[in-house]
């Protein structure tokens, strides 16, 4: 097992998020190649979230929240307030454009992931698609609730629709010693312990930092009292280029997607709300190249 730190990252204008994947030692956690925690902020009399319209190719976006509320707006027309329990994922596929922001009336304390899955090489330039998922499956071990985003976990599988062997769930753990759950050994597995204290497999998780688990364990232990997020997937062999909002295999792909916002291209379309879209930034001066899922 390894612990990896996370590093704080502006997100927008009014927010900074804790980030532990990607990692300058372990790029992905099956396909899983994007981890932001933000949260909890007292948000009273301030903007909240604020993201304004941005590109995305070649992933799905996984937004998880623990308290608050978050509009989001696509460019395929969607419009939905997500809540606690909910899921919003958002499947990029060739292009899309989308939003993200508290809405007027919002709730005092925003918490939660916003995560990115890496589309496999055979579903990555599919047509991009949105679900707004309210009634997700619950189940529960001695000590242990979890609640399915993605995948399985417990008995119970999410209907969230995903292109590679993945899990993703939150898991809120009792003050109880020991509670386990089974798990996937055919799966590496990320934790990120967003409240209380908990250890897992003896060991201490901080805030802000993901304890990688190898594949071939078939059960986690926990100890103490608090909530985490649990991801997992068979290993991705397929190296990526990762570059701003955008997930290739190439450099030239990065520049086309790039060269396509910038000029507005029907390719990723208009986020409705009329919000000034985001612009790309420069691209570096040296060639993008692509990654394996280990440094």
């Amino acid at each position: 097992m390894e612990l990896l730190e996370g590093r704080d990252v502006p997100l927008g204008r009014y927010s900074v998020v804790r980030r532990t994947l990607p990692n300058k030692v372990r790029r992905t956690v099956g396909a899983w190649c994007f981890l932001d925690h933000f949260g909890p902020e007292e948000v009273t009399g301030k903007p909240g979230m604020r993201v304004p319209p941005h590109p995305h190719i070649g992933l799905q976006t996984v937004t998880w929240l623990f308290d608050g509320e978050i509009r989001h707006r696509d460019s395929l027309g969607s419009d939905e307030l997500i809540r606690p329990g909910q899921l919003n994922i958002m499947t990029s596929g060739r292009g899309i454009a989308h939003s993200e922001d508290s809405p007027a009336a919002k709730p005092p304390l925003l918490h939660g992931v916003q995560l990115w899955v890496a589309l496999p090489a055979g579903s990555r330039d599919q047509a991009p698609r949105f679900e707004h998922l309210e009634d997700l499956p619950v189940a529960s071990a001695p000590g242990v609730r979890m609640t399915v985003a993605v995948g399985s976990l417990g008995g119970v599988s999410s209907p969230a629709v995903v292109h590679s062997p993945l899990l993703g769930a939150e898991v809120t753990v009792a003050a109880r010693t020991p509670a386990e759950i089974t798990i996937d050994p055919a799966f590496e597995h990320g934790v990120v312990v967003t409240g209380g204290a908990v250890r897992v497999e003896g060991l201490d998780v901080p805030p802000g930092s993901l304890l990688h688990i190898p594949e071939g364990r078939a059960a986690l232990r926990f100890e103490g009292a608090g909530r985490l997020f649990l991801i997992g997937g068979v290993p991705l062999e397929e190296d990526l280029v990762m570059w701003w909002n955008f997930v290739a295999r190439s450099h030239e792909e990065i520049v086309a997607a790039r060269d396509e916002w910038q000029a507005g291209s029907d390719r990723f379309g208009v986020v409705p709300g009329g919000q000034e879209p985001l612009p790309a930034p420069a691209l570096p001066m040296t060639r993008l190249l692509p990654r394996h899922r280990v440094a």
